[in-house]
């Protein structure tokens, strides 16, 4: 049955990096293809937003990794990255979860000093 919705839909089978060459590769095609696929994203998830702003997060999601080392931990990363472009693309994420990604930058400072949590009622 290929229904609309197949679960192996964007699916990829896991498997262990042999060099950290071929991890780097791996990582790079992934960084490729969501950046090729933030268009479709948007129109999927009816994000009102830039294509700017997605794809400099996708960009920092993905240097927050960059200098790791070992490779069981880049093929770990790299699996879970794939989970998420298929969650994405497959709909399996709502727009609030991809939304979540972007809340750091909509939220207003937290206040430092006693007078501003006081005011704000965390004293």
């Amino acid at each position: 049955m290929s229904g609309l919705f197949a679960v192996s839909n964007f699916a990829i089978t896991t498997a262990s990096a042999g060099s950290a060459n071929e991890a780097r590769t791996r990582a790079l095609a992934l960084y490729r293809k969501f950046q090729k696929s933030v268009p479709e994203m948007m129109k999927l998830h009816e994000i009102n937003m830039p294509t700017s702003i997605i794809r400099a997060k996708v960009r920092e999601e993905f240097e927050k990794h960059r200098f790791v080392e070992e490779l069981e931990v880049r093929d770990i990363l790299f699996a879970k990255g794939q989970m998420e472009y298929q969650e994405i693309m497959n709909v399996w994420k709502q727009n609030n979860h991809i939304m979540n990604y972007f809340i750091k930058e909509e939220l207003p400072p937290k206040p430092t000093t006693f007078l501003e949590k006081f005011y704000e009622g965390r004293s």
